[in-house]
This record gives structure tokens, sequence and C-alpha cells, in this order.
């Protein structure tokens, strides 16, 4: 990190509860996916989780009897804790509102189940104005679920 980088850093204490992202998402249940941030290095990663309980409406018809995370809802999370990366790097980000603009490389390696607890790991690739690209993936057990590039664009 160059010195000037140094100055500017982000010091955040660790870890996040739910309150605390909630200050910093617009998203409430039932679609705030991320209930913990354990590590963060400002405009460089994080690490956030997601305890998947059998109580989410999606398990509803997703299926009965077999209930199953929706991919989609994996990929949501992931953004969530990608946004957080960019919020708590750039507090003024903090209030404003990002949006999906893309998703590239998704691949699903592993069904997720009530009882899981998702890990997210994202890296940031680049920020160039407004638009944040991301790599992230997802782990159960220290298994890959879901990986994937993510894009967001902050209006």
């Amino acid at each position: 990190m160059k010195a000037s980088e140094e100055q500017n850093a982000v010091s955040v204490q660790m870890p996040l509860d739910a309150k605390a992202i909630m200050d910093l998402l617009p998203h409430r249940y039932p679609f705030l996916l991320v209930d913990r941030v354990t590590d963060f290095e400002a405009g460089q990663s994080i690490t956030a989780l997601k305890n998947v309980s059998m109580n989410e409406l999606h398990f509803l018809g997703h299926f009965p009897g077999e209930p199953v995370m929706p991919g989609v809802l994996i990929l949501e999370g992931m953004a969530q804790a990608g946004v957080l990366l960019a919020c708590l790097s750039h507090p003024e980000l903090k209030g404003k509102v990002a949006y999906f603009a893309g998703m590239d490389k998704v691949r699903f390696r592993r069904i997720v189940y009530p009882g899981d607890q998702l890990i997210y790991r994202l890296t940031m690739l680049r920020q160039k104005g407004k638009i944040i690209k991301m790599a992230g993936q997802a782990f159960v057990d220290g298994q890959l679920v879901t990986e994937a590039e993510l894009m967001a664009s902050y209006l």
C-alpha cells in the first residue's frame, strides 16, 4: 500500500453484526442475505456469512419436500457482500443504492440446504467511477458452492 493510500485507509472493527450491516445496506428481511462480516481489507476483499434457515420464505416453494436455496439468492448475497466491501472502503457511498449491472462466469457447484452456513468471499477487481466489479465465491463447509464475477452500479 502506498503512503497516501495508508493515510486514507478505512479502519473497521470486525466483526460487523446485522445492525451495522443494516446501517449500510437498504435491504431488509426477507432480502437481507448477509448476517455478519468477519473480515475486511479496504478496497481489496471482504468475507461475510449467511446462516441458511428453514424459516426463510423461499423454502415454502423451492422445493416442497426438498428445500434448496435458489442460486439467484446465493448470487444476491454475494452481491450484497460486495456492496458492503465498496461502502466500507468508501464511506461516501453510505446511503447510496447499488444495483446489479452484470454477472459473468457464474457457476453453481453444490446445492445449499437449510442449516448450511454460506461464507461469501469477494475480491475487488476494479472500481471506476460508479461501477464496481468483483470476483466472488461462496462456500459451505470449505467446499465451493458458487462463483461469479459481479458488477454493480451506483446511481
